[in-house]
């Protein structure tokens, strides 16, 4: 009898172990997601760089961050489509003033050590605190993996893969030296998929 009771009351303190850890792990979700202060980003630096910034996330991104007081470095292959987007940043942000710069790289084209230079050459001086690797490319439409061209496979592995990690070695040795930054990299749920038909390159890159 006495094992008996032993035996429930073990049982009953590991069911309720149980149940307290799945509750902490659910409070513990709501305050990350829900409750808990922002960070002010601008601790990291006063200014943040963002690949692929003329167009969709990575303009929003540049919209959002310049929102809440940090200078924009653009980053892009179009010189007019970098001046716009500066434009419209600056005159949206201009109370108070939100400084914007831009760097012109087709990071499809440069090489690996030319991305590195360039982005080192736009950065001199500048506190980069926030680096978003932003730009990327995919199939203009679904197409098996025999039928992607040349050029397309050798552009998506270079702007998805090579270039994210030409950039950050640009960046990094500044956030090191001040011992504090952020990178994000942007993914897709491409990569989430244990396989994804007609897509197959793009969701390897950004695996």
């Amino acid at each position: 009898m006495e094992l008996q009771e032993a035996f429930v009351v073990a049982a009953s303190c590991l069911g309720l172990f149980s149940v307290c850890k799945a509750l902490f792990k659910i409070v513990t979700w709501i305050w990350v997601m829900f409750l808990r202060p922002p960070k002010n980003l601008k601790d990291y630096g006063s200014w943040v760089i963002i690949t692929g910034s003329t167009d969709g996330i990575g303009k929003a991104l540049a919209f959002e961050l310049a929102s809440k007081g940090l200078n924009i470095v653009l980053v892009g292959r179009n010189p007019s489509k970098l001046e716009a987007t500066s434009n419209e940043i600056r005159e949206q942000f201009s109370d108070p003033k939100v400084e914007t710069k831009s760097i012109v790289v087709d990071l499809a084209k440069a090489t690996g050590g030319e991305i590195a230079r360039i982005i080192e050459d736009g950065i001199k001086g500048l506190d980069v605190g926030i680096l978003i690797n932003n730009a990327g490319i995919s199939y203009p439409y679904a197409r098996y993996f025999h039928e992607v061209d040349q050029e397309l496979m050798e552009n998506m592995l270079k702007v998805n893969m090579e270039a994210p990690s030409w950039v950050t070695k640009a960046v990094l040795p500044g956030m090191l030296k001040k011992k504090k930054g952020a990178i994000v990299n942007i993914g897709s749920a491409a990569s989430e998929s244990p396989s994804m038909p007609l897509y197959a390159l793009y969701a390897a890159t950004k695996s």
